[in-house]
């Protein structure tokens, strides 16, 4: 069975765990330091990094140190991993979902302005599957307004934009090293930011306030959680940075081999190649219900034929949780088509060629020969 992602871990990142279990150090300590190091410089942009226990504690964090709370509204496209919606919601705000582009899946510019009311604080754009949103217009519309711009960035990291990486801009940037992202720490998460009150705030936000002065005596200035990396995690990443830029280039090989080999159908939609993509996911389009199946049936067939994939994802503002918020269907038309016919198939560093040939032909089979 090819699954629709598979971690890379390899010796090294083996041995670098190994050595941290004999130091005797185990929580956070000099490998965090260091791996916070190598990303503000893989980044670049002058930027600050401080790493979490994942990328849903680097978003909360962000959004509580800019001081988002109750009576404040945060923009969120409705197509994303719930995480985007739940940090708003833990930080006291209100989401306000907006409907995305039906190829790249990001929200834009458009419809954030049709969005806005007297209570918007924030705008919290997502790089969908590692595809930049286009975040000039959006940051000239902040600064006009005034408003606030945290970039969800956990499906992002390596994606560029004008060949700027993404992370790089110094407003709030939140990337995820989950198992299934281009480069993982087994769980974890960073913040990127330049702003040096924020990162301060954001330091005593993820180990439960506290705030030492030169002598090491302890305060405790705010509200804090629990959300430290230990140094086994950032041990790995420090390893699969080294890595991600070769990682990346072979999942954009894969896309492209995709984009080329897939068989061309009208009840399919596939995704489009961008500069700077970071080729996260290759999420499609197919209208079941065209094919005269549904989605259930479609993944135990592609299931029969060796291949394994994911949904990413549901529409998020129809969810029972977001509906409390005076969402309906209809209201987002695209973001609802996209959840009811999207499609995740097998992206990872290590599929092969072959690989590549059983997924095209899996879908030729059941586009050409009937999927039901």
């Amino acid at each position: 069975m090819l699954p629709f992602t598979r971690p890379s871990i390899g010796e090294e990142e083996q041995r670098a765990v190994a050595e941290v279990l004999a130091s005797g150090w185990l929580a956070t300590g000099p490998r965090v330091a260091a791996f916070e190091q190598a990303l503000a410089d893989y980044l670049g942009g002058g930027v600050t990094v401080r790493v979490f226990n994942s990328g849903t504690s680097a978003l909360e964090a962000a959004l509580i140190a800019s001081g988002i709370g109750p009576g404040d509204e945060v923009i969120i496209p409705a197509m994303s991993f719930v995480a985007t919606a739940n940090v708003v919601v833990r930080a006291g705000a209100v989401p306000v979902f907006v409907d995305v582009d039906p190829v790249s899946r990001n929200l834009s510019v458009n419809t954030v302005e049709t969005a806005l009311t007297t209570q918007t604080r924030a705008i919290m754009p997502v790089h969908f599957a590692g595809r930049g949103v286009e975040m000039e217009p959006l940051r000239e519309l902040a600064r006009e307004r005034g408003l606030l711009v945290i970039e969800d960035a956990a499906q992002a990291v390596g994606t560029r934009i004008d060949d700027t990486p993404v992370g790089a801009s110094g407003n709030p940037v939140c990337f995820s090293f989950h198992p299934n992202k281009n480069m993982t720490t087994i769980e974890g998460g960073a913040l990127a930011c330049n702003d040096s009150g924020l990162i301060r705030r954001a330091e005593r936000i993820r180990f439960h306030g506290i705030e030492r002065d030169a002598e090491g005596v302890m305060d405790v200035l705010d509200w804090g959680g629990k959300m430290n990396m230990p140094d086994v995690n950032a041990a790995v990443g420090l390893v699969q940075l080294t890595r991600l830029e070769r990682f990346n280039q072979r999942r954009r090989e894969l896309a492209l081999g995709y984009i080329e080999k897939l068989p061309r159908h009208p009840a399919m939609t596939l995704p489009v190649d961008v500069p700077g993509h970071s080729w996260h996911m290759f999420c499609v389009c197919v209208d079941f219900k065209a094919l005269g199946t549904n989605r259930s049936a479609f993944q135990d067939r592609l299931r029969s034929l060796g291949v394994g994939t994911g949904v990413h994802y549901p529409a998020m503002h129809l969810y029972s949780h977001y509906r409390k918020f005076g969402y309906e269907p209809g209201d987002l038309p695209a973001a609802e088509r996209i959840g009811e016919q999207t499609l995740t198939l097998p992206l990872f560093p290590a599929m092969t060629g072959d690989d590549l040939g059983r997924v095209c032909g899996a879908f030729e089979q059941l586009l050409r020969g009937g999927a039901s």
